[in-house]
């Protein structure tokens, strides 16, 4: 089976070695995702703010891969503080409300930049066709 990549541009895909996300077959599994913007500076504000830019970047990659984000089955998100579970969880609902993946939320860890609150994860399955 062929493999495809998605990039998002972070500086940490080369720097670390790895894909933001990678197409097997139907599957699309996308890497933990930070909120980084563009030019590798960390998305300012709360963590719903953060957590609406990781999922746009998710999104992006699912989509450079073929999918669509009605494709995503698992999401897994990882919070610094409990006390951001619902203002994760409100940017998590306006992107999947309607399609509602199995989904995993841990808080209390700590991540790679400290002013980074939120980082999440996914996998989409791709059971109609897309364009890509």
């Amino acid at each position: 089976m062929t493999r495809a990549h998605a990039s998002s541009g972070s500086p940490f895909e080369a720097s670390i070695g790895f894909a933001r996300a990678v197409r097997v077959g139907q599957h699309i599994f996308v890497s933990g995702t930070a909120p980084v913007e563009a030019d590798g500076t960390s998305t300012p504000g709360d963590a719903e703010v953060q957590a609406r830019r990781c999922l746009a970047i998710i999104v992006q990659a699912i989509e450079q891969l073929g999918g669509a984000a009605s494709d995503v089955v698992r999401t897994r998100m990882f919070l610094v503080d409990a006390g951001d579970a619902e203002a994760v969880g409100r940017a998590h609902g306006k992107v999947f409300g309607a399609i509602r993946p199995a989904s995993t939320m841990v808080a209390g860890l700590v991540l790679l930049r400290p002013e980074w609150r939120v980082e999440i994860e996914a996998e989409a399955l791709l059971t109609a066709p897309h364009g890509g």
